[in-house]
């Protein structure tokens, strides 16, 4: 009996102990009369949880240790479950915080520095050598606007175009001693190396815009390599092993310490300086009394053509100056497009009928001597009144090898015989080849 009393003594303590309006023994308890007085707690007072450090503070503010404290030693406190899930919220202010984030940064500005070497320079430009960096001016107009797009699509300082300045005078035919070619003066191990066609048939150094392509790739890799233009403009001209020894050696990166070291070429310690003032005059040429010129692109269009054709026939064939059809073709190194597949060829503006009529395979023969009714034996040249000469269509004629036999263009011929379709020609058919005097 007397341990079942001790124990019902015992349940009877411990129920009023954790019963709602009971409290324990505390220092600092607050006095509270029962439950309905109890006030809510904010869920900044809530404990941490055991990986508290883990997670932020969704309520911005910090914790402090006594309400903490405070919500441990409250007895019976009802704890109020927060309206947004703090998991939720969490992962709202990340995504906020990832959306204010600060971008990767750009690549450095490109500086030009006021030291003797770049005034030498910019003293020679505006003097000595003034007229031919006007050319080098008037002739920039057709290619800075493209250059400076690619340049600035790829993240890279605009004022990079000028490193084409120095190396070809926006010349894209340039060819140097060494045997680099083009706009940008690509050597072909590097060309190819940056994904440029460089052949028997083609060479792709001399297309301007794949060119800039190239090389604002090549300037990108060297930037990254040397944490530097300079130094990026140096190993373009020397290459990049003979810039890496010198920085090596000496464990500089400042490319006016290594031009004074002789670790590098005249040639390249000059190559930067000229650059630098040509950037300097590119900046506000009108102050240095120079112009840049227009961008007077001729008008070009584009027509596929078959493997192996010859541009010299073709222009024959269509009417078209041989020498502009090269000149808009330059990468054709044979002046033949590559043999295998076909090409896309770069044509004056307006001359797609003719060219397309050269290029038609020859009509198939749909009488067998259409001249015989003539009298005259076929392929015979014949004088009419007026003096026109006139040609007898013979079988598998075309209109292209017509005009080029006699010298003239398929659009003339198809203009003095009021032809509705340059195909549309027969064995037999009689076609005037000469202007009526």
């Amino acid at each position: 009996m007397a341990i079942r009393a001790g124990f019902l003594a015992a349940l009877t303590a411990f129920l009023l102990l954790f019963s709602p309006g009971a409290s324990t023994p505390c220092a600092a308890e607050p006095d509270f009369s029962g439950p309905s007085e109890l006030l809510p707690l904010e869920p900044a007072a809530l404990p941490p949880p055991i990986d508290d450090f883990e997670r932020p503070t969704l309520t911005g503010e910090p914790r402090s240790a006594g309400s903490e404290r405070e919500a441990r030693e409250i007895p019976g406190a009802v704890r109020r479950t927060p309206e947004v899930d703090p998991w939720a919220e969490a992962f709202a202010e990340s995504a906020r915080l990832e959306a204010r984030a600060p971008r990767p940064p750009e690549p450095a500005p490109y500086v030009v520095a006021t030291n003797r070497r770049v005034g030498h320079f910019l003293e020679r430009f505006t003097g000595s050598r003034r007229a031919v960096v006007a050319q080098w001016f008037r002739r920039s107009g057709r290619y800075l606007d493209m250059i400076r797009e690619v340049l600035r699509g790829r993240g890279l300082p605009e004022d990079l175009a000028y490193t084409a300045m120095i190396e070809s005078g926006f010349d894209p035919l340039a060819v140097s001693r060494a045997g680099a070619k083009g706009l940008w003066q690509f050597m072909p191990s590097t060309a190819r190396r940056y994904g440029l066609r460089v052949d028997r048939w083609v060479d792709e150094r001399l297309d301007p815009e794949r060119a800039t392509v190239a090389a604002a790739a090549y300037l990108r890799d060297l930037h990254a390599q040397f944490g530097s233009w300079l130094l990026a403009q140096a190993a373009y001209n020397a290459g990049e092993t003979v810039v890496a020894r010198a920085v090596r050696r000496t464990g500089s990166t400042d490319f006016w310490a290594l031009a004074r070291t002789g670790l590098l070429r005249r040639e390249t310690d000059d190559f930067v300086p000229a650059i630098q003032a040509a950037t300097l005059l590119a900046r506000d040429p009108a102050r240095y009394g120079f112009e840049v010129g227009d961008a007077e692109d001729p008008e070009v269009e584009r027509v596929v053509v078959p493997a192996a054709t010859s541009l010299g026939r073709l222009a024959a064939g269509a009417g078209v100056s041989a020498e502009m059809l090269r000149a808009l073709n330059p990468v054709l190194v044979r002046g033949v497009t590559p043999p295998g597949a076909t090409w896309e060829l770069r044509i004056p503006g307006g001359t797609r009928a003719g060219v397309l009529a050269a290029l038609a395979p020859p009509p198939p023969a749909r009488l067998a001597d259409r001249g015989a009714r003539s009298g005259k034996p076929a392929g015979a040249v014949s004088r009419v009144s007026g003096g026109a000469g006139v040609h007898v269509v013979r079988p598998r004629d075309t209109l292209a090898a017509i005009a080029r036999h006699y010298g003239v263009s398929v659009g003339d011929v198809v203009r003095w015989n009021e032809l509705e379709t340059p195909d549309r020609i027969h064995p037999g058919d009689r076609l005037q080849v000469a202007e009526r005097r």
